[in-house]
């Protein structure tokens, strides 16, 4: 009986049987088979996990709308804001450049005040007269300092761009579509026409 067992566990060995833990030793092929089944279910497994995230990583529709509709309204309000802010400045731009111009008569307008001051009390006419001219002169020189020009117009040829004529008269030949008499000076803000001289024409 002894041999037999012998014998029977030499056969078990030789089979890659294991009586003590009843597995086989797992030593050749059957079992490397078994082991790149395991590691390709376990690839397969990532791969579908790694695809689930990329689909659940992706922006529906409905959040693709909100963004944009969001940066829509951000872009609408900062265009508002720019057109208020700007509105504003040409405002406000306007209202300066007035009163400047406003504040360099004033002194012309002190001239003015000491003139009428100047002629109750005195009875020289020509130094009445000489202060009145410094006076006149003082003011077309704020406005020259301002860019405005008196429109040129007397013997002038009549130019309906700057000259307004509001009657006609027999001046002969020589004077014929002239100017020969203004009745309102024009003026000019560099190149713009403030007010158009109001001439009289020859005929």
């Amino acid at each position: 009986m002894t041999d037999e067992k012998i014998k029977d566990q030499e056969v078990n060995q030789e089979n890659g049987f294991n009586e003590a833990d009843g597995n086989s030793s797992c030593e050749g092929t059957p079992c490397d088979n078994v082991a790149d089944d395991k590691s390709e279910a376990t690839d397969n497994v990532s791969e579908e996990s790694e695809g689930a995230q990329a689909a659940t990583s992706e922006p529906s529709p409905e959040e693709v709308i909100a963004v944009w509709k969001d940066k829509y309204m951000r872009l609408q309000a900062e265009f508002d804001n720019y057109r208020k802010r700007t509105l504003r400045e040409k405002m406000d731009l306007v209202a300066s450049g007035g009163s400047d111009v406003i504040k360099s008569m004033l002194s012309v307008l002190d001239d003015m005040y000491r003139a009428v001051a100047a002629s109750e009390k005195s009875e020289d006419i020509a130094a009445l007269r000489e202060g009145e001219k410094l006076v006149l002169q003082k003011f077309e020189e704020a406005l020259r300092q301002k860019n405005v020009t008196e429109i040129e117009a007397v013997d002038k040829e009549f130019d309906p761009d700057f000259h307004e004529a509001v009657a006609r008269f027999a001046a002969g030949e020589d004077k014929k579509g002239k100017v020969i008499d203004v009745v309102q000076r024009g003026y000019m803000l560099g190149e713009k026409v403030l007010r158009y001289a109001k001439v009289v024409v020859g005929e």
